[in-house]
């Protein structure tokens, strides 16, 4: 009882101290019964290791098994607690090992956490010892002595200490009783020995039961029947070379090699000599992949060894002599591991998508990686492809960070695909390779741009209300929301009015319309500012300049300012009788609220008193004599000038210009009826003339013989000075004085003067300021009481200009 009282107090110390070893070891450490239910809390990792427990879940706290990659427990995120996830057989996970260490990881992200947590598997008594053979074969010799030990067959216990073989116990008979002995290793195992010779003539045979019992409580028990042969005398058992044999072999060793040799000799002749080999004690694994040949003991390889499975296994063998004299050896093979296996890359967390605004440095994932090799074999190193803003950084054991080392734009690359290679240290060395997808996700960092810097419309005047004037285009390189565009117009005022009143925009489309129909003599040309603006939060826009500018059309017809078109005021010029041909007699002034072609005024006479004396000129306007001036020509000449735009189509307006061809007023006889003689037909005209001639006819005389005199008294000076004077009231301001385009000439100006009262008056005459230039008589200035009697005009109560 002593001896036993040592040995589980032996067993107790190695427990203890194998515990404060993992302990040691671990940030956290539990010991645990194997087999427990799924669902078993084993202790609130979070409180152990001062996490905070609110921040469980937003922390991604997870468990990670080292090495294996079963998981047998779990963390409860809300409370905290480390659970068993899967049920633990201790004698399936460490098979022989005096000690169960599941290592387990508690990683945590935000900041990056890991905590190493041992939890120690202990065993239950849940397995029977078991004997190799169901039956136990002993042949003795009838010559034995008293004292005689005969070994017998171990029993195996899967579970360790306590729980293990502690006793066997034999079945009562009077021959033999039962040692109990420990091994190196403290295992039991028991021998028979002879309390009472043999005598093979009265008994030959004999049969005894073995019972094996384990020190569990309660404990189990295994028994097997010993069959024993009384023999003639065989004194010698087999004596192993070793007491302990030691084998390496590497993994992945093929079939038929042979791990090693054991060898025993018999000091007996004959078949008590003869030595055959058997296990007397090996595992299920260790019996999957080894065999021993029975003669000549070598021990071969006859299945697949993986050093990542087991690293080490321990045999027993016995040596049998022809007799049944036994002894056994132990024989321990390591297991050399080789670089078989490649590392494992683990994508343990990944912030995707990632927003491309994000700096320099954002950790947006955690990569671990494993290699189930040893030593040199396991030693890695991580890395990544070229050309991507990425690295990855060694954070604790084998996990590394992946952070972004640039800045990041959707616009250019919208996807990477990042090839993560890690590679051993072994010889030679493997690798292996992931491939981890990461979108860029969109941030409104791109205004609208659009096509043009300025956009330039034309809109035809008169438009119709909504028509399309132009549309403008800008783009945003930013996805969903944050690229759509919506056009609006800017805030302001063209010519007083608000642009809202002038144009509209589609909002979607950029399609600007007119709100009303323009007109070019009032809106020539504006500009409006068009904004562009995204969806994004907060919104990103940029703006334009559209300039529109308003075609023109001929919808003006030409307006004649001098002579007066409504026959409102009576303007007459007067001719001298002396006039030579080309003598600039007077001049059609007109304008066009028009532009361009459209303001070309062209002058025609469409109907005259004597068509053959006077012209006009088609571009200025200007009217000339044709020839000179004779004595036999009517006084009162009447034209019906036609002024005609160039527009298409063509608009035209009509005047009358009254011309006397007299020398002096005194000799000018009745003129009422000049302005009507444009109402009555040809004949009509012609008779008033003739009448009005005859009347005229003895003052014409008088005038023309006044009129040579004075030539003979003085030099001859011309009568129409090339600059004619038009009052400045007939020019509108809002007319501009254009060249070439017939609306008005700056090269000349018309200046008329008459003296008021007498019909007696004289002219007054004036310098030429062109030496070619016919010098013309002032234009009448009519008054109020002049005017009925020079033209004979029925007082109607109009009023005429006065000319200056």
């Amino acid at each position: 009882m002593t001896y036993q009282r040592t040995v589980v107090y032996t067993y107790i110390w190695l427990g203890l101290f194998i515990f404060i070893v993992q302990r040691a070891y671990g940030d956290v450490s539990y010991s645990i019964p194997e087999e427990l239910k799924r669902g078993t809390e084993i202790g609130n990792v979070a409180r152990d290791v001062g996490l905070d427990l609110k921040r469980l879940a937003a922390r991604k706290a997870r468990i990670d098994t080292e090495g294996n990659s079963r998981r047998y427990v779990d963390i409860n995120l809300r409370t905290g607690e480390l659970t068993v996830a899967e049920r633990m057989d201790r004698e399936e996970m460490c098979s022989e090992k005096l000690s169960c260490v599941l290592n387990i990881e508690l990683m945590l992200e935000n900041p990056l956490e890991l905590h190493r947590i041992v939890v120690e598997i202990q065993d239950i008594n849940d397995n029977s010892p078991i004997f190799p053979n169901a039956l136990i074969k002993l042949e003795i010799s009838e010559n034995a002595d008293k004292g005689a030990t005969f070994r017998v067959d171990d029993a195996h216990d899967a579970d360790m200490g306590l729980n293990s073989v502690q006793n066997y116990v034999l079945e009562k008979n009077e021959h033999f009783v039962l040692a109990v002995r420990t091994n190196d290793d403290g295992g039991k195992y028991s021998e028979l020995i002879l309390d009472k010779e043999l005598d093979r003539e009265e008994k030959d045979k004999m049969t005894l039961a073995l019972t094996a019992v384990d020190g569990g409580n309660p404990s189990t028990s295994g028994s097997v029947t010993i069959h024993i042969t009384v023999l003639d005398a065989n004194d010698n058992a087999p004596v192993f070379s070793q007491g302990l044999y030691k084998a390496s072999l590497p993994e992945n060793s093929p079939l038929g090699t042979v791990v090693i040799k054991v060898s025993a000799t018999d000091a007996d002749a004959g078949i008590n000599g003869d030595v055959t080999y058997e296990f007397s004690r090996i595992s299920e694994k260790a019996r999957k992949l080894f065999s021993l040949n029975q003669k000549s003991g070598e021990i071969v390889v006859i299945g697949p060894v993986d050093y990542e499975e087991e690293s080490k296994y321990e045999i027993r063998v016995q040596g049998k002599d022809g007799t049944g004299l036994t002894s056994d050896t132990k024989v321990s093979i390591e297991i050399v591991d080789v670089n078989d296996n490649a590392p494992v890359i683990f994508l343990k967390s990944l912030n995707n998508p990632v927003p491309e605004n994000a700096p320099p440095g954002t950790e947006v994932g955690i990569i671990n990686v494993q290699d189930r090799d040893s030593e040199s074999n396991r030693q890695i190193h991580c890395s990544i492809q070229q050309n991507v803003p990425f690295k990855l950084v060694p954070s604790i054991k084998n996990y590394f960070s992946l952070l972004t080392t640039g800045e990041l734009d959707r616009e250019l690359i919208t996807d990477y695909n990042i090839s993560i290679t890690a590679t051993d240290e072994g010889s030679p060395p493997l690798s292996s390779s992931k491939t981890v997808q990461l979108s860029v996700a969109d941030v409104n960092d791109n205004p609208p741009v659009f096509d043009k810097q300025v956009y330039i419309a034309h809109v035809t005047e008169n438009n119709s209300q909504g028509s399309s004037v132009s549309s403008v285009t800008a783009r945003d390189p930013d996805w969903r929301q944050n690229g759509t565009v919506f056009y609006s117009l800017l805030p302001g005022e063209v010519n007083g009015f608000p642009v809202s009143s002038l144009l509209s925009v589609n909002g979607d489309t950029g399609v600007i319309h007119a709100v009303r129909s323009f007109d070019y003599e009032q809106y020539k040309d504006f500009k409006v500012q068009v904004l562009a603006r995204d969806n994004g939060s907060p919104p990103l826009s940029s703006n334009v300049t559209m300039s529109i500018y308003v075609v023109d059309v001929n919808d003006n017809s030409p307006q004649i300012l001098y002579p007066s078109p409504d026959g409102s005021s009576l303007m007459t010029e007067l001719v001298p009788r002396a006039a030579q041909a080309g003598s600039l007699v007077s001049k059609v002034i007109a304008v066009d609220a028009d532009s361009g072609q459209n303001a070309w005024l062209s002058y025609n006479i469409v109907k005259a008193t004597d068509p053959g004396l006077f012209s006009i000129g088609v571009h200025s306007g200007e009217i000339r004599t044709q020839r000179d001036v004779l004595e036999s020509d009517v006084m009162k000449q009447n034209l019906i000038v036609s002024v005609k735009d160039n527009g298409q189509p063509s608009l035209s307006a009509t005047c009358t210009m009254y011309l006397l061809i007299s020398d002096n007023l005194a000799e000018v006889p009745d003129l009422r009826d000049m302005s009507s003689e444009d109402n009555g037909s040809k004949i009509t005209s012609y008779l008033i003339i003739a009448l009005v001639s005859v009347s005229t006819f003895f003052l014409t005389f008088i005038i023309i013989t006044l009129t040579v005199k004075l030539c003979n008294r003085r030099s001859p000076r011309l009568l129409f000075d090339g600059a004619v004077a038009i009052p400045s009231a007939y020019l509108p301001s809002n007319y501009a004085d254009v060249d070439a385009t017939g609306t008005l000439r700056s090269s000349y100006n018309y200046d008329a003067y008459l003296t008021t009262g007498s019909r007696t008056s004289d002219f007054k005459f004036i310098r030429s300021y062109n030496d070619g230039t016919l010098l013309a008589d002032d234009t009448l200035k009519k008054s109020s009481s002049t005017a009925e009697e020079l033209f004979g005009l029925v007082d109607d109560g109009r009023s005429l200009p006065q000319v200056t």
